[in-house]
């Protein structure tokens, strides 16, 4: 499914539809250029199902848990590391533990350690837009 956002309004209802099909074990690749919208979406999914509180990017800590009505969700930022300190930040774990649901972005950095059924989410600058892909 493609579809193109011209604003932070149209990305958040685009959130909102997408929050609404998630279900625990889900793991969701985003991938797009510095500045795509990733977090931005991340958040507004995150917000959406409950998370209060500021949900912002984990670039520099690598992975943030929160928790909303009773659902653990992990948002993991692999920006700045490889496979191996994916493993020492207990990247494996969280995900082969079937728990909550985990956002990834900058997936292709720890690609080996990722499960078969991911949904993939690739964020495009289109003139003044920005185009949704999502693959399930």
């Amino acid at each position: 499914m493609k579809v193109i956002v011209k604003d932070l309004q149209q990305t958040k209802e685009l959130a909102i539809q997408f929050a609404n099909t998630l279900r625990i074990g889900d793991v969701v690749l985003l991938s797009g250029d510095l500045g795509a919208g990733k977090t931005t979406f991340t958040q507004f999914v995150f917000k959406h199902l409950g998370v209060e509180g500021v949900v912002n990017s984990p670039t520099f800590a690598v992975l943030k848990t929160y928790e909303a009505k009773g659902i653990v969700l992990n948002h993991f930022d692999a920006y700045r590391i490889n496979t191996s300190e994916a493993i020492e930040c207990g990247f494996d774990e969280v995900i082969s533990s079937g728990e909550g649901i985990t956002f990834i972005e900058w997936s292709e950095n720890i690609k080996e350690l990722l499960p078969q059924n991911c949904i993939k989410i690739n964020i495009t600058l289109v003139d003044n837009a920005r185009q949704f892909e999502i693959v399930r």
